[in-house]
């Protein structure tokens, strides 16, 4: 009997070990979008768009991919060590993935179909942004407990629009704000689904599905 059962320990240890899920991380509340602060109080800082980038994983039943967007400008606004406001325009056109380089028939293959209308359709929206409408510090061991980010200093709250759909998104970061300099962390899992991104993302697909959830890494530094 064990020689029986052994084939199907097998092949169930492989599907565990095959189903990966979204890195760990904490995920992102959507809600309806929020009104923006025209005019955020305090200096404004530029973005530096050579020191700035955002990291993405997403992942499949069989493994995952990861890949980078760059920013095409952005601004951020801070009142003495407070960061009161800003905004950061996403350039889809440079959407990169990493892990692939060895493989380049299958790097363009998978960066040609996420360009595409299934997933982002870069020609018809070839920029994504981002408009903070709140920051509040962070106090751990109160109601925010749960939050994963390590020395998570902030809580960031922003009308997010991707292709024709505007969500408002909230999620923990670090952010150190100088005279000269503003350098900003974040990593999240965001529901792509909220913004109508819906392709393979049916569970009864089984191999075939590509998970909703997408993990989104921001590093951020503005100058003044």
């Amino acid at each position: 009997m064990f020689k029986q059962l052994t084939p199907l320990v097998t092949i169930a240890i492989f599907t565990f070990a095959a189903c990966k899920q979204a890195p760990k991380a904490d995920k992102a509340k959507v809600t309806e979008p929020q009104a923006v602060q025209t005019t955020p109080e305090g200096h404004e800082y530029q973005l530096d768009k050579d020191a700035s980038l955002l990291t993405w994983i997403g992942t499949k039943p069989t493994g995952e991919h990861k890949g980078v967007f760059k920013f095409s400008k952005g601004n951020l606004h801070a009142n003495d060590s407070s960061l009161t406001g800003g905004s950061l325009e996403i350039d889809m056109k440079t959407l990169q993935n990493l892990d692939l380089v060895k493989d380049a028939d299958m790097k363009k293959k998978l960066e040609d179909e996420l360009n595409g209308p299934n997933f982002f359709d870069v020609e018809k929206y070839p920029t994504a942004r981002f408009e903070i409408t709140e920051v509040s510090v962070f106090h751990p061991g109160t109601q925010d407990a749960e939050v994963l980010l390590k020395d998570a200093t902030h809580l960031v709250k922003g009308n997010l629009t991707l292709k024709d759909s505007t969500k408002n998104i909230s999620f923990p970061a670090k952010i150190v704000v100088s005279p000269q300099e503003i350098n900003a962390e974040a990593n999240f899992n965001i529901d792509r689904t909220q913004w109508g991104i819906t392709y393979r993302a049916d569970k009864s697909l089984q191999d075939r599905l590509i998970n909703s959830l997408v993990n989104v890494r921001l590093n951020i530094r503005a100058k003044r």
